[in-house]
């Protein structure tokens, strides 16, 4: 290779699947919560980056681009695009269940109690920010995180660094699997609909029938305790969901970012 020492070369490599996990670190909700430092975050990708930099031999690595600087920026900007499509398509269902969450609260009569959420730093439901404050928990006890950073770890053997391919070649069936999310948080959120509806229907027959009773005052306070009746049921089950999911999402951000490997 030209222009380029071996010393050089393998900072060039380090570089390169350092970019991976800085993309990692900063895309996945589970790492990018403000309360986690950046600093904290940054130095954890270093730490990951030291335990994985055995998986690549220079060698292996087409270095024939190193000898432009353009050609340098666009192979590190493709290794950080990498990263990021890895962290966010693997945390989809997080989101689906932030999302169905922020809809059952909005049924509920919730939907003017916003809070501060401490990892965004955002206005959000408190629905919402239950059920993924319940998804995190279990997403670390299932080792979501390990997963994801295994999934990193693969993706140095699906597509090497040091290539330039900035953008993926094939069809990525993005619409399939966005519908596939859409159903998943329609999934969460059905039940709260249906049992809700019931009530304002009954609650409607009840107005009609005892026309001197405020249904307003009655109306809001039994659809609270109703919707955490259900919360309280259907929370197992929406669990069961995600955990069904996690696995299906990092798969599939494996197999959008095979399609960055160039084809020669």
């Amino acid at each position: 290779m030209r222009g380029l020492e071996l010393p050089a070369q393998l900072v060039m490599i380090y570089l390169l699947l350092h970019l991976r996990f800085v993309g990692l670190m900063f895309s996945s909700p589970i790492f990018t919560t403000s309360l986690t430092p950046t600093p904290f975050r940054y130095i954890f990708a270093v730490m990951l980056t030291v335990c994985s930099v055995g998986i690549i031999k220079p060698e292996e690595i087409p270095l024939i681009y190193f000898d432009e600087v353009i050609f340098i920026a666009a192979i590190c900007l493709r290794e950080i695009i990498i990263g990021i499509a890895l962290g966010f398509i693997s945390s989809l269902p997080l989101f689906a269940l932030r999302i169905a969450g922020e809809q059952t609260g909005s049924i509920m009569g919730f939907s003017m109690a916003q809070i501060m959420d401490p990892s965004t730093q955002q206005e959000t439901s408190i629905i919402g920010q239950l059920h993924f404050l319940i998804a995190m928990w279990f997403y670390f006890r299932w080792n979501g995180h390990l997963l994801m950073v295994q999934a990193l770890i693969e993706t140095l053997k699906l597509v090497p660094p040091g290539q330039i391919s900035l953008f993926p070649a094939g069809d990525l069936s993005l619409g399939t699997w966005l519908q596939n999310i859409f159903v998943l948080g329609i999934r969460m959120v059905v039940p709260f609909y249906c049992a809700l509806v019931l009530s304002d229907i009954g609650l409607g027959f009840l107005a009609r029938t005892v026309p001197q009773m405020n249904i307003f005052v009655v109306g809001l306070p039994v659809k609270v305790m109703l919707g955490f009746m259900i919360l309280a049921a259907v929370i197992p089950l929406i669990m069961d969901l995600v955990h069904a999911n996690i696995e299906r999402w990092i798969e599939f951000a494996l197999s959008v970012i095979r399609f960055w490997k160039p084809t020669l």
